[in-house]
């Protein structure tokens, strides 16, 4: 009975320490009801951003491996797409629109495709793709762009259709969730929203 008591006051001891410290388990918000997959209804994973929020910084991987943060974008508009996979063919499409306007638009203007493909195949697909205005980063490690974004999916571990645009400041000034994941974005409200931060 002494040892079982011995346990018992052990485990609440680590249990305050834990509590005290900030070690608490955190569980992510979920969303439901905003994102369809083919129709059907899927889960995003994630904090929600709104137009006017900091932009969250995160590291993501570069096709080289490099890691690459996105407030090393500071300074620049930044329109910031995510996407499931870059070898489906609405992001081929969509990656292959925004490389096309990427070179019509002021340098200051940087576009991004973030998914969850790793590295290699991003970079297999620029390659074939002949993609040069866009920077493609991967967030395959850990999802932290899915989750800070709010646009993870639950059900995949992809990422949303979403388009950010961030200003030269890093604060969000245009939010597009796409609601039907198989569906190309409003390209043209996200280059003008980007246009107007110039």
């Amino acid at each position: 009975m002494r040892i079982m008591n011995g346990i018992f006051v052990f485990g609440l001891l680590i249990s305050t320490v834990l509590l005290m410290t900030g070690c608490k388990e955190k569980t992510m918000k979920e969303r439901k009801g905003i994102v369809t997959m083919k129709g059907n209804p899927v889960t995003l994973v994630g904090n929600e951003i709104k137009v006017g929020d900091k932009a969250p910084d995160c590291n993501l991987t570069a096709n080289d491996l490099s890691m690459v943060s996105l407030s090393s974008f500071g300074g620049k508009v930044c329109i910031v797409a995510s996407v499931p996979s870059l070898d489906t063919a609405v992001c081929d499409m969509e990656t292959r629109r925004f490389n096309e306007e990427a070179g019509k638009l002021d340098p200051n203007i940087v576009i991004l495709t973030i998914s969850m493909d790793l590295p290699f195949a991003q970079k297999r697909w620029c390659g074939a793709a002949g993609i040069q205005n866009v920077k493609t980063l991967s967030d395959y490690r850990d999802a932290k762009f899915g989750t800070s974004y709010g646009v993870l999916l639950k059900e995949f571990r992809l990422l949303a259709r979403a388009i950010f645009v961030i200003d030269k400041t890093g604060v969000v000034r245009y939010v597009q969730i796409v609601s039907e994941v198989a569906k190309e974005p409003d390209y043209q409200a996200a280059i003008d929203a980007a246009k107007k931060m110039l």
